[in-house]
């Protein structure tokens, strides 16, 4: 039985002197309290400094903008190879949705791009598909934002983003149908006009 209602006295007071980490902490504590547990008992005491740390690692990316991972993962060199199609395929990642803070999981990120006179280290493409996915997120902003980097990085528009993967929010709630895949596209560029180009893509990575 939830036991909120007789224990409002162990509420945390959030104060404006606060650091971020004990606001994150008071926090915790409450919504375990709301939920109708006792954040007090042994199995629970230190589970507000754990997820606040879970957060922290979980939600990196929140710490910089687009532009600033374009500056970090900059790591390219000078090739003349524009007329090739560079895929990067499954590359795994996780996010959470910012509707109802629940995983998105079993996440596969495909990258493909045309250089424009220069081409990108290979794991920096997946260090960017880590980082803005650690992040509150959409899976549609997700490709956005590592198409937005890419582009950046590569001073090139051609550029195509696919990502598919399941959502919590719609397996372990809601309409609750474990298994459903989310798939989305982002297309810059020359993918968005040349359908034979996105067929060449879509046939690498099936493949």
């Amino acid at each position: 039985m939830n036991c909120f209602e007789d224990n409002r006295s162990k509420l945390k007071r959030v104060e404006i002197s606060d650091t971020r980490e004990d606001i994150m902490e008071k926090c915790i504590y409450n919504l375990i309290l709301a939920i109708g547990d006792d954040p007090d008992r042994p199995g629970l005491v230190k589970t507000p400094n754990r997820v606040r740390r879970m957060y922290d690692e979980i939600f990196e990316g929140m710490n910089y903008t687009n532009k600033e991972l374009a500056d970090m993962f900059d790591v390219c060199f000078d090739e003349d190879v524009s007329d090739d199609l560079v895929t990067v395929t499954n590359i795994p990642i996780f996010s959470t949705c910012e509707h109802h803070l629940a995983t998105m999981y079993s996440m596969r990120v495909h990258v493909g791009y045309i250089p424009n006179g220069k081409v990108i280290g290979l794991s920096k493409i997946a260090r960017v598909a880590d980082m803005v996915s650690k992040r509150l997120q959409l899976q549609e902003r997700i490709g956005s934002d590592i198409a937005d980097v890419l582009e950046r990085i590569l001073d090139t528009e051609d550029i195509i983003v696919v990502i598919e993967g399941e959502h919590a929010c719609m397996t372990m709630r809601g309409i609750k149908k474990p298994g459903t895949v989310t798939r989305t596209a982002t297309l810059r560029g020359s993918f968005k006009n040349d359908s034979d180009l996105r067929k060449e893509f879509y046939s690498l990575i099936r493949n």
